[in-house]
């Protein structure tokens, strides 16, 4: 017995490869950020298609790796670690491959720092315009432009700091991961015109560059959302 097959989530999706990292989530912004790095990193992994409902992410067994009942999450076989927040696994992964995560002090202070950025304001922020935009909030008497002006705010630090780069923190890293699946992603909530996107052309040009990248082609649509 190993260490995946020992945990309660293998009793739900089994794992094929124990010796993979086992990665349990669903296409999403905050999905798509790992299974892009894991692409990009060139770790070998098994995916796991985790849907958004209360029957998967509140299932006992997928409590038992992440009792906060989001995707996504992983386990790791080779350090035995389990572990949920995109965030904190694209730092783990980052570390564990050597890739992606700044060269010297400096630059992976950049990179946290823009990594963070998307955490704390771009992904809670475009996550709910996306709410009240598409989905059930949309019923909701339009309590939506306080989020549209920090959407718009949040794209202007994004457009300024790209005006003279390609990548968020200099060279590509796992900041850019985090941040583009995100504007991507506006698209599909029916909010670029909302927020001007067409008004930002180093963002324009950067989620195309993001976009180009065959590890980000593949990565977007792990796991399979037919299973």
């Amino acid at each position: 017995m190993s260490f995946i097959t020992n945990h309660p989530i293998n009793n739900r999706w089994p794992a094929s490869d124990p010796s993979k990292l086992q990665l349990y989530s669903f296409p999403t912004p905050n999905g798509v950020k790992v299974s892009i790095a894991l692409e990009e990193m060139g770790i070998p992994y098994e995916p796991h298609l985790v849907t958004l409902s209360d029957s998967d992410v509140k299932s006992s067994e997928f409590l038992a790796l992440n009792p906060n009942n989001k995707i996504p999450a992983i386990i790791d076989p080779e350090t035995e670690i389990a572990l949920f927040e995109s965030g904190a696994i694209l730092l783990y992964l980052s570390e564990k491959s050597g890739k992606f995560g700044g060269n010297t002090p400096t630059e992976k202070a950049h990179i946290t720092q823009w990594l963070m950025f998307q955490m704390g304001g771009l992904g809670p922020m475009f996550g709910q315009l996306g709410y009240f935009s598409k989905f059930a909030g949309a019923q909701i008497e339009d309590p939506r432009q306080r989020y549209v002006d920090e959407g718009k705010r949040l794209l202007a630090v994004l457009e300024a700091q790209l005006s003279t780069r390609d990548w968020i923190a200099g060279e590509y890293s796992i900041a850019d991961m985090a941040i583009a699946p995100w504007l991507r992603a506006l698209d599909f909530y029916g909010v670029k015109d909302t927020l001007g996107w067409d008004n930002h052309p180093a963002l324009i040009a950067y989620l195309e560059r993001f976009l180009a990248r065959p590890a980000v082609q593949v990565g977007l649509n792990v796991p399979d959302r037919d299973g």
